[in-house]
């Protein structure tokens, strides 16, 4: 790709009175977002689309690479970093309203100026292409179509393909891409993982598989990929440049999967077939009118990527002589076609990336337009040979405009119900997404049974999933006061555990004191049901002496509970309070809903079928305020309803209820914790801070309108002494207060079970290996072993 050449110094003239005035501007955003952030972690970061000059964890350095046309641009100071002391005008007045909205909206001093120089370079018209010169012979696009056939993919033919699987993965999920590795895995194929700058712990699981095989490669490098980034195009054009210069990787097919794929054919069918087919590109077309996809897809605007956000910044139009095409941004690419988008500099690929560089969602059209106006349109087929869920009712919620500024659709994950599409033959796939293990690991289960036959009798832990949240090297900056707070008690109530459970008079050998903050903690699912954190920990054998390293098992308790007697009214199912609700899969991401007193929970109903009706929903906080009552109309075909209250923050901490009430008769209520913090910003709290996030909001007003006089009416007396008791333990600090976190925890969480991660002095304490529950019992579907005879390790 281009590199833009940098930008001039100002020439040291009198400024005009604009520039005075547009300096004034920007110095006064800079003061107020200073402001803002007073007391949150307001560093500045370099642009997170390009990669780390080094990488973090092997030291090798990058290749002085040309990552897109768009570059970063700061005037140094002697040798201060390019962060400091940046400071540079626009060069033209920034009119256009998103242009100003972005400006006012972006985080850092770097990303800013960028947005200014980018926005006054297409103003000036010197950013985009106006006309491409269009190089395939053909009229329109490529009808190619490919035969699909059960039996003649069974033999293998005498000169196969070979694959190079660049797998983009992000997130925490290593149990499951493990799984997945295992499926596609084959000796003669070659695996680039390329891990997101954020994913440190996946990053570390990976190193530690990639090792053992001589055919699987990390990148040296890493980018902050988002949803809808330009980075992602950057990401994958690197790592086509990286695979054509390794040539020891005799590679015939570039194909492109994250941790959410999964295969739905073998690897002997999938090679069985490209290699009918080798000179084909597959890629899937959005099939609809190409206008409207334009817009739909905003490819007529202009987006720039810095601060890890897609900023809109205004119109553009599509260059002339060429047709801009796209669909998914998934596909399988041959090798001639790699090296020409590469490596070319004709007028179409030149053009092309620079015009993507700006682009939202590149990747799902930079390959299709480069293709059906390069020399190769001949070799395009309209099918990207993959199944995806797509339920756009669902899937188009607009659920990434935190990182978008526009509104996206992603599809949703496979479920039991949707293996039967696995087995269509009417056209080729090979492979299917989503798939997500925390949501549903049956689905993944069934597909690997499907295509590999099952485990034998006895193998433990297939009905189990484990998600690491935690790991010491993150360090605890990386997770909440709440969180960390939890996971303390959570440790605590393990110790307790082993000493009520396992101590005798005669024996003390079982009695522990915690140390230091938690080692790991991973999320535990059976058979697709949530069954709470796992919880590894330090502490110090009190009889022994001895620091011991165990892992304790915390379930949450059940706290959804009908009424009785009950109502005639039969439609709820279940209700939940929680933080981070996903609207597209309809769950709690903040697996356990774990709450602090800063926190805006949202209130979930499920509902079976039947007559429209209005549900009063109340929430009362833990001395009996009455938080928020708000009505809601469940139409007779809604299946879940959600509405987040806004209520004054912070909320008081203890055990809250929320009352679901049909005609004023009572239906069923559930409760959660809103915990009191053990820690703020990672530090013991201080009992300034302690009153100040402990004693509910001012004047017990979580909202404007009052509801006490519903109190009796609802039967929920206010209690003076309650009342008092309250304003006691806001001020708790040290062990009063852990005391006081502890039994607040151990009312909705149970310490299910205790285990030893290596050697113990408590006789009776069990080997965390030796459990079917522990992070580290056994996990066979996951486990990479040895390459099989067959050069398959499933």
């Amino acid at each position: 790709m281009q590199k833009q050449k940098h930008l001039p110094e100002l020439a040291k003239k009198p400024m005009s009175k604009q520039k005075e005035q547009m300096k004034r501007k920007l110095a006064l955003e800079e003061k107020a977002k200073e402001n803002s952030l007073l007391g949150k972690n307001s560093s500045e970061t370099l642009h997170d689309s390009r990669p780390a000059p080094k990488d973090s964890n092997n030291g090798s350095h990058l290749k002085d690479v040309h990552w897109s046309a768009r570059q970063h641009h700061w005037k140094k100071n002697g040798n201060a970093s390019p962060e400091l002391g940046y400071e540079q005008l626009p060069k033209c007045e920034i009119s256009g309203k998103e242009a100003v909205s972005a400006l006012s909206r972006a985080k850092s001093k770097l990303c800013r100026q960028e947005i200014a120089e980018v926005y006054c370079q297409h103003k000036e018209g010197k950013l985009m292409p106006e006309e491409v010169i269009r190089f395939c012979p053909l009229e329109g696009k490529a009808n190619n179509n490919v035969q699909w056939d059960e039996d003649s993919v069974e033999y293998m033919p005498t000169n196969p393909v070979r694959i190079a699987f660049v797998l983009v993965v992000h997130g925490r999920a290593s149990r499951q891409l493990m799984r997945m590795f295992k499926a596609i895995y084959h000796k003669d194929h070659f695996y680039y993982i390329h891990v997101d700058k954020r994913s440190n712990y996946l990053h570390r699981q990976i190193i530690q598989f990639a090792s053992q095989y001589p055919n699987v490669r990390i990148t040296s490098w890493r980018m902050a990929t988002i949803w809808g980034g330009a980075s992602l195009l950057s990401t994958y054009l690197q790592s086509m440049q990286d695979l054509m210069e390794m040539k020891d990787w005799p590679w015939d097919f570039f194909i492109n999967l994250s941790a959410a794929d999964y295969p739905i054919r073998t690897n002997d069918q999938l090679v069985a077939f490209l290699s009918r087919y080798r000179d084909m590109n597959f890629l899937k077309s959005h099939g609809r009118d190409n206008a409207r996809f334009i817009r739909k897809q905003g490819l007529d605007r202009l987006f720039l990527e810095c601060d890890t956000h897609m900023w809109r910044l205004g119109d553009r139009k599509i260059p002339e002589g060429i047709t801009v095409d796209g669909g998914s941004d998934w596909f399988l690419l041959n090798r001639k076609f790699v090296e020409y988008v590469t490596f070319s500099n004709d007028d179409l690929v030149t053009k092309m990336k620079r015009f993507y560089s700006y682009t939202l969602l590149p990747a799902e059209s930079f390959f299709h337009t480069v293709l059906e106006n390069s020399p190769h349109c001949n070799s395009m087929v309209d099918n990207n040979l993959r199944i995806t869920n797509w339920n756009r009712k669902l899937g188009c919620k607009c659920q990434y405009k935190n990182i978008v500024d526009w509104c996206g659709c992603s599809p949703n994950d496979f479920k039991p119900a949707d293996f039967h599409r696995f087995q269509q033959t009417a056209r080729p796939t090979f492979f299917a997404r989503k798939f997500e293990a925390v949501v549903n690991q049956e689905i993944i289960g069934q597909l690997d049974y499907y295509l590999y036959g099952n485990y034998p009798s006895g193998t433990p832990g297939l009905r189990s999933y484990w998600e690491n949240v935690y790991d010491e090297p993150d360090g605890i900056h990386s997770i909440s006061d709440v969180i960390l707070t939890m996971y303390h008690s959570f440790s605590r109530l393990g110790l307790r555990r082993a000493e009520t459970s396992f101590h005798t008079d005669s024996d003390n050998s079982c009695q522990y004191y915690p140390m230091g903050h938690p080692v790991s903690v991973h999320l535990y699912f059976l058979a697709d049901h949530f069954q709470g954190f796992l919880v590894k920990h330090h502490a110090t054998n009190l009889a022994a002496s001895r620091l011991e390293t165990l892992e304790t098992w915390v379930m949450p308790k059940k706290v959804f509970k009908i009424a009785s007697p009950p109502s005639d009214f039969g439609r709820l199912q279940f209700t939940e309070i929680g933080t981070d609700w996903d609207a597209k899969e309809r769950i709690f991401r903040n697996f356990g809903g774990l709450i602090g007193p800063m926190d805006e929970p949202i209130g979930m109903q499920k509902w079976g079928k039947g007559p429209n009706v209005t549900v009063t929903v109340i929430w009362v906080d833990p001395i009996n305020v009455i938080a928020a009552t708000y009505d809601i109309l469940i139409e007779s075909s809604a299946e879940f309803t959600h509405y987040k209250p806004p209520l004054n923050l912070p909320l008081r901490p203890g055990i809250w209820t929320v009352k679901i009430l049909h005609h004023w008769v009572p239906v069923a209520e559930t409760k959660f914790l809103v915990s009191p913090l053990t820690f703020s910003n990672r530090q013991a709290i201080r009992q300034e801070e302690a009153v100040r996030l402990h004693s509910g909001p001012p004047k017990n007003a979580y909202m404007e309108q009052s509801f006490q006089g519903l109190n009796p009416v609802l039967n929920i007396p206010i209690n003076a002494a309650q009342v008092e008791q309250a304003r006691r333990t806001a001020g708790l600090t040290g062990t009063q207060l852990e005391n006081w976190v502890d039994s607040l925890v151990g009312s909705i969480w149970s310490a299910v079970d205790i285990c030893s991660t290596g050697p113990t002095s408590c006789p009776v304490m069990q080997a965390c290996s030796q459990t079917s529950w522990s992070s580290l019992s056994p996990d066979p579907k996951s486990e990479l072993g040895p390459v099989k005879p067959d050069g398959r390790l499933r």
